[in-house]
């Protein structure tokens, strides 16, 4: 299924991410960095999602319209997100979430031995919303990682990222825990840093749409910040559907 990126006018423009697709069925969005996915404790009125039902009702206050959140980003990461703008479209994307493909880039401290793995353990959040990772199954929920190293520098990895699981901060935790923690991540990696932004890229989706049932590629580029560490001048992110 080929997807257009909708023309927006300026003035109906969100901000903070990008849209990249929007049918009867469905939006999809590049996230920025720094721009909450859902309401916080601390932030309920500027999030994808309260954005992108004020973007659907065109500013309209008496419009009953709403999207629906199938998926999470970590405020400090970028890139693709999935809404439905039906119920039983988000209940089909959640029911086959598992099934889909979801792809990461992320640029990690130092070179990893294991230039290619598997990482499974039992991820359980804390009450000062830590997660913590363990072999205990009576110690949280299963998070499998798939990656493996696309090039590497003295003093950095990049890592392509296969999620096979979806829990919070999976990919940041399981990086830490090989001891390659994500570059600019103050919570699992140094405290102390030069890089203030968090080097992780949901850069590849591919999932069944919910009303065709046909199949659906989603790629969204590297920001600027991945570049200034790291040269991918050849890098295709199109190549992850081969694999």
């Amino acid at each position: 299924m080929q997807l257009q990126k909708p023309k927006i006018p300026p003035k109906h423009r969100p901000q903070g991410f990008v849209i990249l697709h929007e049918d009867k069925d469905i939006i999809i969005v590049n996230k920025h960095a720094g721009k909450l996915s859902v309401a916080a404790l601390w932030n309920k009125d500027s999030t994808v999602h309260s954005d992108l039902n004020h973007y659907i009702r065109k500013g309209n206050p008496k419009a009953t319209k709403v999207v629906y959140v199938v998926h999470r980003l970590d405020q400090a990461t970028s890139g693709v997100m999935i809404f439905a703008k039906s119920e039983e479209a988000q209940q089909f994307l959640k029911d086959n979430w598992q099934k889909f493909k979801k792809n990461y880039v992320t640029i990690v401290h130092g070179q990893l031995k294991e230039k290619s793995g598997l990482i499974e353990s039992f991820l359980e959040e804390d009450d000062d919303y830590h997660v913590h990772s363990s072999q205990d199954s009576q110690k949280g929920k299963l998070a499998r990682t798939e990656y493996s190293v696309l090039k590497e520098t003295d003093k950095f990895s990049a890592v392509h990222v296969n999620l096979l699981t979806g829990k919070k901060n999976q990919i940041r935790v399981h990086m830490a825990e090989l001891g390659h923690p994500v570059v600019g991540d103050a919570k699992y990696g140094p405290k102390v840093s030069r890089f203030k932004d968090l080097m992780l890229h949901s850069c590849f989706i591919e999932f069944i749409h919910p009303y065709s049932k046909k199949p659906v590629v989603v790629t969204c580029p590297l920001p600027e910040r991945f570049h200034k560490i790291m040269d991918f001048t050849d890098f295709k992110i199109t190549e992850f559907s081969k694999t």
